[in-house]
């Protein structure tokens, strides 16, 4: 049975979003050279179909998660969408694919990931076609393994469920531009140093905005898990997120 409570979200979020151009930390269109556009893209592809596989096994086992799914995937779609400007004159921003990896898992969070990406670079501008697969590898991908991994190892640390929430949503959000800056260090080594001296020079410039975005992401991601957490309890079960009879507030989930 779907849950009312969750179209509230969506209302939330929607009013976030603001369409414009953007020139953020998902690599535009046409500045990756060919060969390492394509790289990423193949690299990514087979975890984008396993992801598939697994969405469509969830949804056909328990078709009233869509509207949840689908929650997961505006809330990706509204924080990576917005940004704010950077030291560079370029700008950063959140990703919002940790609460997707927590729900449903990283590679059905990364089909969300590269549908968010996509629909960002055709109407918004930001990102790009050609660089699809970079950025998909980089946040719908690292971001969404690293947020799941850090979640679970949390949870089985004996760590509140709030606090784990938090840190899988933040160090999901950096490792997303850890990567990227690698992505930008390969493909653009230093004359001196190379691509370490590169990625040393992209990870500097992009830290100070993105640290506190981080830090921002994970509290938000805390707040909305919250809410579902209290408004769509069963959903939870059913993605054991949760067993039958805790509640919101508990030491294991608060």
């Amino acid at each position: 049975m779907f849950n009312k409570k969750l179209y509230s979200i969506w209302a939330l979020l929607i009013l976030f979003l603001v369409p414009e151009s953007a020139f953020a930390m998902h690599i535009m269109e046409g500045f990756l050279p060919y060969k390492w556009a394509a790289f990423w893209a193949l690299i990514s592809l087979p975890v984008v179909v396993y992801g598939v596989v697994s969405i469509s096994k969830k949804m056909k086992e328990n078709p009233e998660l869509k509207l949840l799914l689908g929650v997961a995937g505006a809330f990706a779609f509204v924080l990576s969408a917005l940004k704010i400007p950077s030291v560079t004159g370029s700008s950063s921003h959140p990703t919002g694919v940790g609460l997707g990896a927590i729900l449903f898992g990283p590679a059905a969070m990364s089909v969300l990931g590269m549908i968010v990406l996509l629909f960002q670079a055709i109407l918004l501008a930001h990102g790009g076609i050609t660089t699809l697969g970079a950025n998909v590898f980089s946040m719908a991908i690292v971001g969404t393994f690293v947020a799941y991994g850090t979640y679970k190892f949390a949870k089985k640390a004996g760590i509140s469920n709030g606090i784990a929430v938090f840190l899988a949503a933040a160090f999901g959000n950096l490792m997303t531009y850890v990567t990227t800056s690698f992505q930008l260090a390969l493909a653009f080594p230093a004359e001196v140093g190379g691509v370490m001296a590169s990625a040393v020079k992209f990870l500097t410039i992009f830290a100070v905005t993105q640290i506190p975005l981080a830090i921002s992401e994970g509290l938000l991601t805390v707040v909305i898990f919250n809410f579902l957490s209290k408004y769509s309890s069963q959903e939870l079960i059913t993605l054991n997120i949760f067993k039958k009879g805790e509640v919101l507030g508990d030491d294991n989930h608060a």
